[in-house]
């Protein structure tokens, strides 16, 4: 009898003891899962510039820190139906780069989202000019596209993907992470297709104590909601172009609302007949004041530069 009471006393110990060392897990690794969760910049200020269609410029209100959204620049056609005029540095990769190379930054960060030509245009040109101009330029997107569908592309512009694409040339699947001077970037979904087969993406990235969404081209979908919680964004940039390829304004509105930003700003509309035109942008700022009335929306045109402040 003595014994079996010993043998269920060390059961029971044992459990108690597996049981403290669960409950100290949970108490030292929920903070730190809500941490991440929560995480990321609580201020700052950026300036933003949209260049058309679903292109981007965003940088530090100095400039030492750039980064561009998709890479389709001097032949982007998202200004004609504005009738804005596009200015010497995104008429051609000459005054582009002479421009970028006037504010001496410290770092220039360029994101590929996908393969169409409206995002991926200028994309080795602009990396070439920028790299042959000596500044400190980077690229990033879905890892399988970087390491395998264009390497024959970089090595035709006479780039190294191993030395212009983050991580030696690896850069990030989804869940990752990569940084390139003060901006850290993750790898987020995107609904979508590409001519090579690989996945399309949208970008997380923390530029100037500023968390962007950059939600590249997509259709609404549930996971959307899983990015505002694990992400915490603070500004977004939504297509709402609609028609055959892209969500319209008022799923990006709902958007809004999955990913939880305070502050928004609609793309990728206007640059081609089959999408939406110009006024897909007061469009959209019409849904988000029903759908998610407490976000900003800043309505631009190709060209417009804002500063914006979180």
């Amino acid at each position: 009898m003595r014994r079996s009471h010993d043998v269920r006393a060390g059961l029971m110990d044992r459990r108690s003891l597996l049981q403290g060392m669960a409950l100290l897990g949970g108490l030292t690794l929920c903070p730190r899962i809500a941490g991440a969760q929560a995480g990321g910049p609580k201020a700052g200020t950026i300036m933003v510039r949209w260049l058309g269609g679903g292109v981007v410029e965003l940088a530090t209100p100095d400039y030492k820190q750039m980064a561009y959204i998709d890479a389709w620049i001097w032949n982007n056609a998202g200004w004609s139906r504005f009738n804005v005029p596009k200015p010497p540095e995104y008429a051609s990769k000459e005054g582009f780069v002479q421009y970028v190379k006037a504010k001496s930054p410290q770092a220039v960060l360029v994101l590929l989202t996908h393969d169409h030509g409206d995002h991926i245009g200028d994309y080795f040109e602009m990396l070439q000019t920028l790299n042959a101009a000596g500044l400190p330029v980077k690229t990033a997107g879905q890892s399988d596209l970087m390491r395998k569908g264009l390497v024959p592309q970089f090595k035709t512009a006479n780039l190294d993907p191993a030395q212009i694409v983050l991580n030696s040339g690896g850069s990030m699947n989804f869940g990752g992470t990569s940084k390139h001077g003060d901006m850290t970037v993750h790898l987020v979904p995107a609904i979508h297709s590409t001519l090579a087969g690989y996945p399309s993406a949208g970008f997380i990235l923390d530029i100037g104590g500023v968390r962007v969404y950059a939600s590249g081209d997509t259709d609404l979908f549930g996971d959307m909601k899983m990015i505002g919680e694990r992400y915490r964004p603070q500004l977004g940039f939504f297509c709402v172009g609609d028609g055959p390829y892209t969500m319209g304004p008022q799923d990006a509105a709902r958007a809004c609302q999955w990913t939880g930003v305070s502050q928004a700003v609609p793309v990728h509309y206007a640059h081609n007949p089959q999408v939406l035109g110009t006024q897909a942008g007061e469009d959209f700022r019409r849904a988000v004041s029903v759908i998610a009335p407490s976000v900003m929306v800043h309505v631009m045109k190709p060209g417009d530069r804002v500063q914006i402040t979180i």
